[in-house]
């Protein structure tokens, strides 16, 4: 019996195995302190300042594994009791929930992949009149708000079918696609069929339409609000635009059962050219003050468009936290992992399965999960900025949820465009003190900090079926870009006055601070990552051991460390439902982010600090190509169009490449002395075989693809206006500028990721060489 004489709604287990982790902690410490005292104590006398350069970079890893060793040191998994909260609460007693669908460009994220997750939402095993669902269109695409009229239509077969078969999924593209046709009832069979027919219909008159990329005035004909658009310039510049669509306190609105429907609202904010929009926060800020007029819902569920409900009773989940009578109360939100549909067997480009399944469980572990931006529910007061106090909590204990908003919806549509106007926020709280904050490009986890500062808790649920499934990124070039953009917005935040040592006092524990610090070190790991991939191999060029002998009892705590490190990597990820070549891919990604996006991420925030840019937010495309989605499914790796991102990895793989094939040709020249030379160079050779089989999709694309042809050009190019005096410096340059490579698409996006490297990897190895020697 838990406090009040009430049952709980939720309980909380530590994770099991938890004496295991601890003891491998605990010995990858000492072998660490072992590595420290032999780095100290064979300082060389030459070449001190390469070996200096792996001590900190050494530093800096047993750092990072200490943060990260206090976020899975006591991670916890909560289950819910859904029976207690229907036999504790009547449906007219349930609270309202508003849901927030958001999405920003028809392009990248096609109107049929947003309808089927607002479809999805509004399927949720909860009472109908209790949802309100408002979309926000950012792209202000009258294509979207087309899409979004089929489906309020298309909503009055589609809940009553759901609420017949129990559908899971509900959204119901996914559940097309994976359920098959009932036989055993022909009564069921011919209405799924019927259902299956109207969807498809549906779909294609949207895909139709969005292929004309306008509305034909026929069908804006169909309803006023597409008269909005006559007034808007671009989707940049417009005014408000909102249209109820289903309106939930209608009698009216009903499906064909007689049921009452969610209300179904669409929304695009006022954009102005002179005036920031602030991105998806701006969005949310929009929707927080819209729906408070509207529906006022005391909770609030954000979804990205691209995520739909694979779990219908995710709401109930969510409502045994909040209103469960021991500590509901100072829940403040509930966040859920973020899975993906589309990934692949083995997971080419990473799936984030330890950071959602088991780093977000030790948050949780330490006072409270982090929130991620999608697939969170919230309550209202929490995330309109106002703080936790006793106060606040015998009122929220006393609250009644069953409240009915009055008014008409012709009022609220007129009343709120107001609100969703882009100057109201001038000179107001707004992206400061309340609802989601503007000052990070990673705007959800700044936003959770700040709620979590106010003495506001928060909980990670991962239910056995997943809440929600989205769409991962189907090319190299969408996951680096996107972690880019995640390692600038967690740097931006160390870097501020909003930095978890500092903003999080005195609310959170200090372990909950240090648990940020896992992603706010994100882009910084860039240089020490950097550091170990390359100047390890350049010294096998000149010679120079940085490592111990493999014969020597001081290789014993490199190869431990190395080795159990790695092996607790493999059983982790296995255990939390991946395969070893899942986990093998997931090594490479983390290795490519590392040395690309992290580092274009501090470099970028550097460069920020000193007024040189300015903030950018990169939509991820939803959508690829027949190509591109064929070599996905074969596990494929696919580039995308050329980055400068791809220059740097072509660069560091053929450099170790070039490094591996020196030293198998030395110790073929050797013959009789390759085992002293294994010997002495044995974990730089261990290092530089383990970097060329990370590296092996990049060769494959340079040299081995079909769906590129690469042409060789040596026309020679007159580039010496820029060469300086130093003739050492000049030759290489000369070297550099007279070869350069053309590539030529064919097929596939797939450019050439080298097209700078003789011109980069030369200037690097010269300029290093003349650095090594002065040094020396």
């Amino acid at each position: 019996m838990g406090k009040n004489g009430y049952l709980p709604l939720f309980e909380t287990k530590p994770a099991g195995g938890l004496v295991f982790f601890r003891s491998y902690a605990a010995s990858i410490f000492i072998g660490i302190c072992f590595i420290c005292f032999h780095r100290v104590s064979y300082f060389p006398v030459t070449e001190r300042w390469v070996w200096v350069g792996m001590f900190v970079a050494e530093l800096w890893f047993s750092f990072y594994f200490f943060i990260t060793v206090i976020v899975k040191w006591n991670p916890v998994f909560r289950s819910t009791f859904k029976d207690r909260l229907s036999s504790r609460f009547e449906e007219e007693e349930l609270p309202g929930v508003d849901i927030f669908v958001c999405t920003a460009d028809p392009r990248l994220e096609p109107p049929t992949m947003v309808v089927s997750t607002v479809l999805s939402v509004m399927a949720y095993d909860y009472p109908p009149h209790k949802l309100s669902v408002y979309l926000s269109d950012d792209g202000c695409s009258d294509l979207t708000f087309y899409a979004l009229l089929e489906a309020s239509r298309f909503a009055q077969l589609w809940l009553p079918f759901c609420r017949k078969l129990k559908v899971e999924p509900t959204s119901p593209e996914a559940y097309f696609q994976t359920t098959p046709e009932p036989v055993d009832d022909v009564f069921m069979a011919n209405e799924w069929l019927i259902i299956k027919k109207s969807y498809e219909d549906m779909k294609n008159r949207i895909e139709s339409i969005t292929s004309l990329g306008k509305v034909p005035a026929y069908r804006r004909k169909e309803h006023n609000g597409f008269d909005e658009w006559d007034f808007v310039l671009s989707p940049h510049h417009h005014p408000s635009i909102l249209q109820i669509l289903i309106d939930g306190r209608d009698p009216n609105a009903i499906d064909i059962e007689g049921k009452a429907l969610p209300t179904l609202v669409y929304l695009a904010r006022e954009k102005r050219p002179q005036i920031h929009h602030n991105f998806k926060a701006g969005a949310l800020n929009a929707l927080i003050r819209v729906s408070s007029k509207v529906s006022n819902a005391p909770f609030i569920l954000n979804v990205d468009c691209d995520m739909f409900s694979n779990n219908s009773k995710a709401i109930r989940d969510a409502l045994c936290f909040f209103l469960d009578e021991g500590n509901g109360h100072e829940i403040a939100y509930v966040q859920y992992p973020q899975a993906f549909d589309n990934l692949t067997e083995n997971e080419i480009y990473g799936s984030l399965r330890v950071l959602m399944k088991l780093e977000l469980a030790g948050f949780d572990g330490n006072g409270g999960p982090c929130y991620v931006g999608t697939g969170c529910v919230h309550r209202r007061e929490s995330l309109s900025g106002m703080k936790y106090s006793e106060e606040l909590a015998v009122e929220l204990k006393a609250m009644k949820y069953d409240k009915k908003i009055i008014g008409s919806a012709s009022f609220n549509e007129e009343d709120c465009k107001a609100l969703a106007s882009c100057t109201y926020e001038e000179n107001t709280p707004w992206g400061k003190e309340k609802g989601v904050k503007y000052e990070s490009l990673v705007e959800d986890v700044l936003t959770g900090m700040s709620i979590q500062s106010k003495g506001w808790r928060s909980v990670f649920f991962n239910p056995q079926r997943e809440a929600f499934l989205g769409m991962g990124p189907t090319t190299l070039l969408d996951t680096l870009v996107q972690h880019k953009r995640w390692g600038e917005g967690e740097l931006q935040i160390l870097l501020s006055k909003h930095c978890p040592f500092v903003y999080g006092r005195p609310n959170m524990p200090l372990k909950l601070q240090l648990s940020y610090c896992i992603y706010n070190l994100w882009a910084p790991n860039c240089f020490a990552t950097l550091y170990y991939v390359f100047v390890p191999s350049f010294c096998l060029f000149r010679g120079i051991s940085l490592f111990p002998k493999i014969s020597s009892s001081w290789g014993i705590p490199y190869l431990y460390v190395i080795f159990v490190h790695r092996v607790h990597s493999l059983v982790e990820y296995v255990w939390l439902g991946g395969t070893v070549r899942g986990w093998l891919n997931e090594q490479r990604m983390w290795m490519f982010k590392r040395t690309t996006s992290y580092l274009f991420a501090a470099i970028d925030h550097i460069l920020k600090l000193f007024g040189f840019s300015k903030s950018a937010f990169a939509i991820t495309g939803k959508v690829a190509d027949d190509d591109v989605h064929r070599r996905y499914e074969q596990e494929i790796m696919e580039f995308g169009t050329w980055s400068p991102m791809f220059t740097v990895l072509a660069t560091l793989a053929l450099f170790n490449l070039l490094g591996l094939i020196a030293v198998v040709t030395n110790n073929v020249a050797i013959g009789d002395a390759r085992m002293k030379i294994f010997d002495v160079f044995g974990f730089q050779i261990l290092l530089c075989y383990v970097l060329v089989f990370i590296n092996l999709p990049i060769y494959q694309g340079m040299f081995f693809r079909k769906d590129s042809v690469s042409v060789w050009s040596t026309e020679p190019e007159t580039r010496t206006a820029d060469l300086r005096s130093d003739s050492k410096f000049q030759s290489v340059k000369l070297q550099a500028c007279n070869t350069r490579f053309v590539f030529k698409e064919k097929r596939s996006k797939l450019v050439s990721c080298i097209c700078n490297f003789p011109y980069l990897f030369i200037i690097t190895y010269k300029l290093l060489k003349l650095l090594f020697e002065n040094l020396d």
